[in-house]
């Protein structure tokens, strides 16, 4: 794939793109590619493959999912390994990954009943106030998982007085520790193992077994 360069494509393209929205995010331009290099044309998503057995003691719920996940250019390993850890956490027959990054339409992951209302829909990082109240009037139950250590801690003390009257809404915290042992296993074609049992959580792959620590900031436990 080429990159982009050229004094005058240059200049229209920082025209055209002096800011960026990535995810929920509005970044510069400039530090867009002070994280991830110059700009390139046409990138594609990576498909990544898990074999994800979940065997959920709390909820006797026991299965293993072939999950097949595209990665968004701009998504972090951590982010992918995050989204994986809320489908185990939350796993079930209807559970699926939405669009992820290319749209704002979808959650993350959601599941959803027979006539397409929507039972639980769940966010990964740190969704915006408005698209919190939005999915909370839309779904049944809605889940955000924030990872990401002080940043983390940062956006949830500007959002919560916004999202307090959501009654359907549960945060739940994952330790930038845990985040970070995640994303160590991406990877094609891994399989992966995640076990929950009297509310601790443990993901386990051939040879490495990550205790996830949890910290539920927002709302009633099951």
């Amino acid at each position: 794939m080429q990159v982009v360069r050229g004094a005058l494509v240059d200049d229209l393209w920082h025209r055209a793109f002096s800011s960026l929205q990535i995810g929920n995010r509005r970044v510069t331009l400039h530090d867009h590619i002070a994280l991830h290099g110059e700009p390139r044309l046409a990138l594609k998503s990576t498909v990544v493959k898990i074999e994800l057995q979940v065997n959920d003691l709390d909820r006797h719920y026991y299965a293993t999912h072939g999950l097949t996940i595209a990665q968004h250019p701009s998504e972090t390993a951590e982010r992918v390994m995050v989204r994986v850890l809320a489908f185990a956490l939350n796993a079930a027959e209807r559970l699926e990954f939405g669009k992820g990054l290319s749209t704002d339409d979808e959650p993350d992951l959601w599941e959803r009943d027979l006539t397409g209302g929507i039972e639980r829909w769940i966010e990964v990082g740190q969704p915006d106030e408005q698209r919190i109240r939005r999915a909370c009037g839309r779904a049944r139950e809605v889940r955000v998982y924030p990872y990401g250590g002080r940043s983390a801690g940062i956006w949830w003390e500007k959002t919560r007085a916004a999202v307090e009257r959501c009654g359907n809404l549960r945060v739940t915290a994952i330790a930038p520790e845990s985040a970070a042992a995640l994303a160590a296993l991406h990877g094609r074609g891994k399989s992966l193992q995640v076990l929950v049992q009297d509310g601790q959580v443990q993901a386990i792959d051939d040879d490495t077994t990550i205790d996830v620590a949890l910290a539920p900031w927002f709302g009633a436990s099951d």
